[in-house]
């Protein structure tokens, strides 16, 4: 066995054991702040304080919307479990560990067998080890709030006609959890298993709220809480947030077609250097080894780096608007 490969495979155990040291145990702090906020809402005699925390916690999310992404790359065990369960799937942290482990060993051997430098081939494994798997958790995330943002209207209208029928508010969500398949009907299933197992229902709510992180169901939580605390027609007032959602989706398609040209520039833009770097390495390796190699040239390197990465945020900046 050679050194390389000796070298990748304690590389792998030693991640392996740093992770595992870093996810090995629950927070305690963490946990007993959460037992404690969950007794708070559980016992709370008004809903005034719920609703001043939930209209703080939208405000902050849209804030935090555009945080660097490698800040959610920090191997936090809560934030970790959390963002596998957003996805809906029945993965678990140790499947994610060994999938980023795996992936690591697989593209730093697959670089040296093309005869890459070592210090190359574990860029690459490191890259590719850490940021696939957050990738896909990231697409599956997306795409689960997609679909969950596509029928909610659907589903709070189901709401409105089961209040004008004269059904309670915890039998209309019933109805849509038996009724609308996939995110929607989990989450609203969710709530009124927590209704049933003794949770207040801006409880309730509220944990969906967090574990779902969109905007809309803010608003429908929101508007849950305003009228249980002032009471008014509850159908009527869902039914104007069900048009307002519409139409707020429908202004998000508008911005997306408007903004395709520019996002599709600025991929080109970002992808060119490192498409060109890869085909004159695949032709001529040996003109460009000494980015690996000589002091100079290595500081160069990752000066481009950092400024491409500068470039790519400011584009991405550019390129994104929020409503």
């Amino acid at each position: 066995m050679n050194l390389p490969v000796i070298l990748i495979v304690v590389g792998a155990v030693m991640a392996f054991a740093v992770l595992a040291i870093l996810l090995g145990g629950p927070s305690e702090g963490k946990a007993k702040s959460r037992r404690l906020a969950m007794v708070k809402d559980r016992h709370a005699a008004s809903t005034e304080a719920v609703v001043a925390a939930q209209m703080r916690k939208t405000i902050q999310s849209a804030g935090r919307s555009g945080d660097s992404s490698l800040i959610s790359l920090l191997p936090r065990r809560d934030e970790l479990e959390k963002r596998i369960r957003r996805t809906g799937k029945g993965w678990t942290l140790t499947q994610y560990m060994f999938a980023s482990m795996g992936l690591f060993v697989i593209a730093t051997g697959a670089m040296l067998i093309v005869r890459a430098p070592f210090p190359m081939a574990a860029l690459v494994g490191l890259l590719v080890g850490l940021g696939l798997p957050y990738m896909v958790v990231g697409m599956a995330i997306r795409k689960r709030v997609t679909q969950f943002n596509a029928r909610f209207p659907d589903a709070i209208d189901l709401l409105v006609r089961g209040l004008r029928s004269g059904l309670p508010v915890t039998e209309t969500f019933q109805v849509v959890s038996q009724e609308l398949p996939g995110p929607v009907g989990e989450e609203f299933k969710g709530v009124v298993e927590r209704i049933r197992i003794g949770n207040t229902m801006e409880a309730a709510l509220q944990e969906s709220a967090e574990m779902l992180g969109t905007p809309e169901f803010q608003f429908f939580c929101i508007t849950i809480q305003i009228q249980r605390e002032t009471g008014g027609n509850l159908a009527e007032t869902l039914a104007n947030l069900s048009d307002v959602l519409r139409k707020r989706a429908q202004m998000k398609l508008k911005i997306r077609a408007m903004s395709s040209e520019a996002k599709a520039s600025a991929y080109i833009v970002g992808a060119l250097p490192f498409f060109v770097f890869g085909v004159v390495w695949t032709v001529n390796p040996s003109y460009l080894a000494g980015f690996f190699v000589e002091q100079r040239l290595i500081v160069a390197g990752i000066g481009g780096l950092i400024w491409m990465s500068i470039g790519a945020g400011i584009m991405a900046k550019m390129v994104n608007f929020e409503i």
